[in-house]
């Protein structure tokens, strides 16, 4: 690893705390395919498959941004801990119900328990920020973790559809609860590293509440929530498309291997944004990026085999982690230090919920037309998410007075340093 990326580890605690994000991020990957990979196998219907992907997304965009905005305020430890226990109570409900073929009202309630899994990217961003805000350390930090992300995504659909290929169908969700659970009670026994949290104050005045305003109020993170938004239409619908066109092409246990691919190659992208510095305003590097996405999807229309479609998504996998890297960034000067990760968590609400509909409207799609016309789905989102990119601009332009996570330092860090 270069050694900008080594140099991170020189603070105390970073090594520990970012392991245990990686083992608790796992299932981000494994649980949605691993859903649709279980549902597929034992029941053959991929509209019910995708619709069940999309109440584990849907269910998480809802209760994601409350749970950040508690952990701002009450700290990591405190809440991380019974929201777990909660999804991983809804995650055994799950594969009960999916082995003894239980209704589908029960599949869906326990999908939508699932979604109260706690963001840990957001949870370990937040952590890193706390260590090197306002330093160009922190550009570093966000690159890092975008390639962990990516890790993720190379390692975990392989693990989850492999394991629910060749062992049992529920064997993916099942590791990515036990992920989950280590995951997480490894972070939040690391309280040196825990960022400080930020209740809410009472001023005199008959004990009003003050700074409990969402952070959803900037201007700015509106426009990345909504662009992000289409965006993860286009990730929910290459997963379930790939699974479909892998299954008609003859070779399901494939489909792990080329997702790995799409992610693999937004890895590589990752680590070698992490070590370059720019000049000029983040945002318009931002609107390229998604730009860069939408284009990428073009040529998923015109697949014929596994092996084209391997190269198209590593190609298309080059824009994501630049897009992600500059968009945690472009958070930073939009919202308040302590609303930094509900902020965060809003991003990857957006991303959930375009998640939920890429994977429910791509399900329907194969249902009646076959996998091929199912990549039309990540391609239309990507022309929205271009159409809102631009629409908003203006606003990206203007961070609020007061706002961002170093305020009067990550402004002179910002123009050379961060993307």
């Amino acid at each position: 690893m270069p050694s900008p990326y080594l140099a991170l580890f020189a603070a105390p605690g970073s090594k520990a705390f970012s392991a245990a994000g990686f083992i608790g991020r796992m299932p981000l990957s494994m649980m949605g395919i691993g859903v649709v990979t279980m549902i597929s196998q034992l029941t053959g219907r991929y509209g019910l498959a995708g619709a069940l992907s999309a109440t584990v997304a849907l269910a998480a965009a809802l209760a994601g941004p409350q749970i950040s905005r508690l952990v701002d305020q009450y700290g990591q430890r405190r809440i991380l801990r019974p929201a777990t226990s909660l999804a991983l109570a809804a995650a055994a409900l799950l594969l009960v119900a999916a082995h003894y073929g239980w209704p589908d009202w029960v599949l869906f309630v326990a999908c939508a328990g699932i979604g109260c899994v706690p963001s840990l990217g957001a949870m370990i961003r937040a952590r890193w920020a706390a260590l090197y805000r306002g330093t160009p350390q922190l550009h570093t930090a966000y690159s890092f973790e975008s390639v962990v992300d990516d890790m993720c995504f190379v390692f975990g659909p392989i693990i989850s559809i492999g394991l629910s290929t060749a062992w049992f169908p529920e064997a993916g969700p099942l590791l990515a609860a036990c992920f989950l659970a280590v995951g997480v009670f490894w972070l939040t026994a690391q309280r040196a590293t825990e960022p400080a949290p930020h209740p809410r104050e009472r001023t005199g005045d008959g004990g009003k509440v003050t700074g409990g305003g969402t952070a959803l109020s900037s201007p700015g993170l509106q426009v990345l929530v909504a662009t992000f938004a289409a965006t993860g239409a286009i990730f929910g619908g290459v997963d379930v498309v790939t699974v479909a066109f892998a299954e008609e092409s003859g070779h399901k246990a494939a489909a792990s291997v080329v997702l790995a691919v799409y992610a693999l190659g937004s890895c590589v992208a990752g680590l070698a944004f992490g070590l370059m510095r720019f000049a000029g305003a983040p945002e318009r590097r931002w609107l390229l990026g998604v730009c860069a996405m939408a284009v990428s999807m073009i040529p998923l229309l015109l697949v014929g085999n596994l092996p084209f479609l391997a190269v198209a998504l590593f190609v298309a996998g080059l824009a994501i982690a630049p897009t992600m890297i500059t968009t945690m960034s472009l958070i930073e000067e939009h919202v308040p230090r302590a609303q930094l990760t509900e902020g965060m968590t809003w991003v990857s609400t957006g991303l959930a919920v375009g998640v939920a509909l890429g994977s429910a409207a791509s399900g329907w799609v194969i249902d009646a037309a076959g996998a091929r016309a199912g990549y039309g789905v990540p391609a239309v989102s990507g022309a929205v998410a271009v159409v809102v990119g631009f629409l908003g601009y203006r606003r990206l332009k203007r961070p609020a007075p007061g706002r961002g996570g170093s305020v009067g330092q990550h402004g002179e860090h910002e123009e050379r340093n961060v993307a």
